[in-house]
This record gives structure tokens, sequence and C-alpha cells, in this order.
């Protein structure tokens, strides 16, 4: 967890709104998921949980999951080797599948038959050979159903290795007695289809969906929990298959820091109103719910950390022309200020990248990593009028 004091400093030298990932946290945090999988079980980052976290998770994760065309060329610029590259996602035209293949990324997913086909003529015309997984749907609009599934299997498949199985139904799900039901039904199938057809389908991509706790009424004694319960029946999988276990939220959400100023200070109807230069453009937690839950927030004033116990409760909204721009709608601050800030943490996950940064044309925050000690900007504060300019 970053100190207060080293909070104060980077809001010293940074304007808000900012984001601020602690590199020492992501690591800590990847090497205790590793060390409860085990050296048998592969660990796959979601690119778009927060592709700022990519460089520093190189030579940590064993792959990348990367669902867009954009992600892929991201990861190229950074220097993610194609071995550690699984290209994912449901939109994924010939060009997109061809530029993978013949880069040489490690593990295709196919998630249609279209999709397949798709890949097979790729891998024709590059000469490579790349391994694919099948992604089985959970029954949304991921994947393909076990009938398509053995269609292909059932095929021509001499272009590619069919590897493989990839499912993943959702995330910040609770409870794991459907992850076990799951795996449980999952390893079932894959034996049987492995004893139906000529494939060894050794590799098995899952993501479990795990929770994090954001909200203060949430437990934190011991946020690795739910994969501690659950990686009994990983061990026993990873005997079986090449088990890839595949995190964004779980494993990047605690790195994150997320500082907004007070703008406005205002009362009306009873209720006090605080603005603030930031919103939900920026920030994004699962199950935010319009602001009726309260994330864990610290409080500055005058550079100083404000006790805001008994303090009274305020509506913090943002900057947005909506009344949707609520981050918190009973949030207690104790005698708040134009300039003081607040600053939201376990925010390392997605709000970077998943809200909704182009609606009213404000800016883009800016992106720091705390890195050694010393915080490195790695993206200025950027206008997004320009890109919704006719």
């Amino acid at each position: 967890m970053i100190s207060d004091k080293t909070v104060r400093e980077i809001i010293k030298k940074y304007d808000t709104p900012l984001f601020v990932f602690d590199e020492a946290e992501l690591m800590s945090r990847a090497l205790s998921i590793k060390s409860i999988l085990g050296p048998d079980i592969k660990l796959t980052f979601s690119v778009k949980a927060n592709a700022f976290l990519v460089s520093a998770l190189k030579s940590t994760v064993d792959y990348f999951e990367i669902c867009s065309p954009g992600e892929f060329f991201l990861c190229k610029n950074v220097g993610v080797p194609p071995e550690k590259m699984l290209y994912s996602g449901v939109h994924k035209d010939f060009w997109d599948i061809r530029e993978a293949v013949s880069y040489g990324a490690a593990v295709i997913t196919a998630e249609s038959k279209q999709h397949f086909e798709n890949i097979c003529r790729a891998a024709a015309e590059t000469g490579r050979k790349p391994d694919v997984i099948l992604r089985l749907t959970s029954g949304n609009q991921f994947g393909m159903s076990r009938e398509d599934i053995e269609e292909i299997l059932a095929g021509d498949s001499s272009d590619v290795n069919i590897a493989g199985i990839h499912y993943f139904v959702g995330t910040g799900r609770n409870k794991l007695k459907k992850q076990r039901e799951e795996l449980e039904m999952l390893d079932g199938l894959i034996s049987d289809l492995k004893g139906r057809y000529a494939h060894e389908l050794s590799f098995f991509e899952y993501g479990p969906g795990l929770p994090v706790p954001y909200f203060i009424d949430e437990d934190f004694t011991d946020t690795l929990a739910p994969l501690k319960e659950l990686s009994d029946v990983l061990h026993d999988l990873s005997g079986k298959y090449t088990l890839s276990v595949e995190m964004g939220r779980f494993l990047a959400a605690s790195c994150g820091y997320y500082a907004t100023s007070v703008c406005d200070i205002k009362t009306s109807k009873g209720i006090k109103w605080c603005i603030v230069d930031g919103g939900i453009n920026h920030v994004n937690y699962l199950g935010q719910m319009l602001g009726m839950k309260i994330p864990v927030i610290r409080h500055y004033s005058k550079d100083e950390r404000v006790d805001d116990e008994g303090g009274e409760s305020t509506t913090v909204c943002g900057s947005l022309c909506t009344v949707n721009d609520v981050l918190i709608r009973s949030l207690p601050l104790k005698d708040p200020c134009v300039n003081d800030v607040l600053v939201f943490e376990n925010i390392g996950a997605y709000s970077v990248t998943e809200a909704p940064a182009l609606f009213l044309s404000r800016p883009l925050p800016k992106v720091v990593m705390l890195r050694d000690g010393l915080s490195v900007p790695v993206r200025d504060k950027k206008e997004t009028w320009e890109l919704n300019t006719p």
C-alpha cells in the first residue's frame, strides 16, 4: 500500500485527475498468486483489465490474453514475445488473425466456426501452425456450442494444432461452488472429446472470475482467499492438462489509485454536494451502483490526511453533465474544501480502460507508475475533444 507521504508527494508533483499504479504491489500480488497456483499452473493476465501494467508483468506471467487488434499491436509495441500471446475475442477478421499468426502468437482462441476457418486459412498462407483452443460458450455471446466444437474436431484441421479448450463465464463471481461445478463439467467434457476425436486437447485456459473487495463493508482481511479456496481443484486438473488460469481484476485491482480534486462545494435541498474534477468517465468499480456503495478513499486537505470519522454526509459527483455521474451517494467528509484531494484505492483494473472516457470530451487523466520508489509518468493528460470532432 502506498504511504500517505508518497501519495502527498505525487499529488504535489502532478495535476489531478490522476491514475497511479504501484508496481511493487502489482508484483507482490502476482508472485503471491503464482505461489498459490504452484509451478504446474500457468498464469494469464487479461490485458483489457489494465494495459499500462503489461510491461511490468512481462517477466512474471506466462500469457497475456489479447482481445482486440489494438491490444495485439500494443503488446507488440511494449515487447511482449509471441510465445506469451494468447489471442482471444469475439471479433477477429481474417487480416487480424493473419497478423497474429504471422507474428507467431502462441495460442489463438477460436470463438466460432468462422474464426476457426480464418485461423486455418491464415496458417496455410503463412506456413505457420499455431496452437488453437476452442472456446466453449457458457450461454452468452462468447465461444460456441459443444455441437460446433465437435464439428470442428471431426473435420480437417491439418493446418493448425487444436490444443485444447477455453472457458470463461464472467467476473466477480462470489459463489465458488459454481466454479467447482463447472470445472468438474469441463473435465468431463474434455475427457469425452479426447476419447472420441484424434486430438490431445492438452491445453485448458480457464477464467474463474474470482471476486475482489472494493467497498468498505467488504472483507479485506485476505483478498487471496478465493484463489486459495479453489486451488485444490485447480491443482488436480493441472495433473491432466496444461492449465492456465486467466485473471484481470483479481490480479490488478489492488495496485491502483485514482486522485481527483474538489472543485466546488454547495448545499441544496438538504444535500451537501462535492464536485470533483474526475467522474464516472474515470472511476468504474464493479458493482458501483450509482455511488450507493463506498469504496476505500483517502481525503487530503492542505497536504494532510483528514480523519473523516463523524464527518458530514456528502454526495460526491464528477464533472459530467449527467445525473448518473455520482461517485459516492453518501460519503462522510469532515470540512471538505475546494482543492482538497480524494484518493480512491483498489482501482488498478478496468477504470483506466473501461470507463466512458470520450463522454463530454473531458480529458483523459495522467497515468503515473510508481517504480522502485520513483513516480514515472507514462501518459500525460490527453484532450479528447479532437477525437469527437467531425
